[in-house]
């Protein structure tokens, strides 16, 4: 549950950028470009062979501009960049590891993408800049068959209002032949159904995957974790808002509309953080759904007490409600994956042990994978790439 920087009032940042355009009477466009500096060109983000990152922003009346990109290896959460005389600010950072990787800057406390940078990623309450580093064979695009990702509206009967899912079709789906099993893939707290498909690449390891004849071809499809509904801690909401979504909707929709099987065998289900605990909230008392399952980076939350705390969590527990579920001989035995993964470093690592300690205690067959790493979208990535080929084979 990666916290994420705080949303700015527009006008605010409207205020910004025409200062940084403006600033300076060196600066001009240029058609199909974009701003350059007395002949100097402003190229951000820049990636060099050696995989170094170089960050630039034209904001000659700046005081302060720092980077904010809590992922990239040996940076903090806001790093200093350095100003020039033409006003550009910069700052060299790597080699960093391949992958995608999200950023900012905050200019005098106001906190904005790259203006020079195309590529972003949406998370729950903001957009962020993207780059790619290239150098992991697994998640790098390549030249195979591409699937298509696409943006759903549907209508949530549950929530009363529209919603949108990102869908991944497999390549050769628009052929018309043939039907496919369906993979739901739910993200993290903080964040949106945009964001697996771009910081966590999984649209291109699917691809990869399946050219190479690792991974069976599959629909991938993730939707919108966050409903409004608070999120962790407190007491138990009487109504989940998202598993209702899902069950009655977002389930329905993929299966009115493409060619997936309804059927246990052909579902899995799937995801991060927040989105790790909502696949048991749902995976397991409708585990007659599902046939597999992942929980990367989580488990059930308030099964490990917090550090300090004193009160004792009100109404039955995770164990308690699904009693019936988890003793049933019969569900358990067609279960045919039940995986979690979950980095040494991570703040939910305790949390992910107890949880597969007490399935394990009722007689649950569950692969457990702890591996170097936190609470990144730096594991998360292997863990897909390491759960895909795992599932309808």
């Amino acid at each position: 549950m990666k916290p994420h920087a705080s949303s700015h009032h527009l006008l605010a940042v409207a205020m910004l950028f025409i200062a940084v355009v403006a600033g300076s009477s060196q600066t001009t466009n240029r058609a199909g470009g974009g701003s350059r500096t007395a002949g100097f060109r402003v190229v951000s983000p820049e990636v060099s062979p050696e995989r170094k990152l170089t960050f630039r922003i034209l904001a000659p009346k700046a005081e302060n501009v720092r980077l904010g990109a809590g992922d990239i290896q040996g940076l903090g959460q806001n790093t200093a960049l350095t100003k020039a005389t033409n006003g550009v600010w910069e700052l060299t950072v790597g080699p960093v590891n391949p992958g995608a990787y999200r950023y900012n800057f905050n200019v005098d406390g106001v906190t904005v993408i790259d203006p020079r940078n195309a590529a972003t990623s949406e998370s729950n309450g903001n957009t962020w800049s993207l780059v790619q580093v290239p150098g992991a064979d697994w998640m790098d695009t390549k030249d195979v068959p591409h699937g298509a990702v696409s943006e759903v509206t549907y209508w949530s009967s549950a929530l009363q209002r529209f919603r949108r899912m990102h869908v991944y079709t497999p390549p050769g789906y628009e052929s018309g032949k043939g039907r496919f099993p369906v993979f739901y893939l739910l993200h993290g707290a903080g964040d949106c159904d945009d964001s697996w498909t771009t910081v966590g690449r999984a649209g291109f390891i699917l691809d990869n995957l399946i050219a190479a004849k690792k991974a069976k071809p599959m629909l991938m499809v993730m939707p919108a974790g966050h409903t409004g509904q608070a999120f962790g801690g407190g007491a138990r909401p009487a109504i989940d808002e998202f598993s209702q979504d899902f069950l009655n909707d977002v389930m329905p929709h993929i299966e009115k509309n493409y060619r997936v099987p309804a059927d246990r065998k052909s579902r899995a289900l799937a995801g991060l953080s927040m989105g790790g605990a909502q696949t048991l909230n749902i995976g397991i008392p409708h585990l007659e759904k599902f046939a597999y399952l992942g929980v990367y980076s989580s488990g059930v939350f308030g099964i490990v007490p917090r550090s300090g705390a004193t009160n004792t969590p009100s109404g039955p527990t995770f164990e308690e409600r699904h009693q019936a579920k988890l003793d049933d001989a019969k569900l358990k035995k067609s279960l045919k994956l039940f995986w979690f993964a979950t980095g040494k470093d991570d703040f939910l690592v305790e949390t992910s042990r107890a949880t597969v300690a007490m399935f394990k205690k009722h007689q649950f067959d569950v692969i457990y994978r702890e591996t170097e790493g936190a609470h990144t979208w730096v594991v998360w990535r292997e863990y897909l790439n390491e759960f895909a080929p795992q599932l309808f084979q």
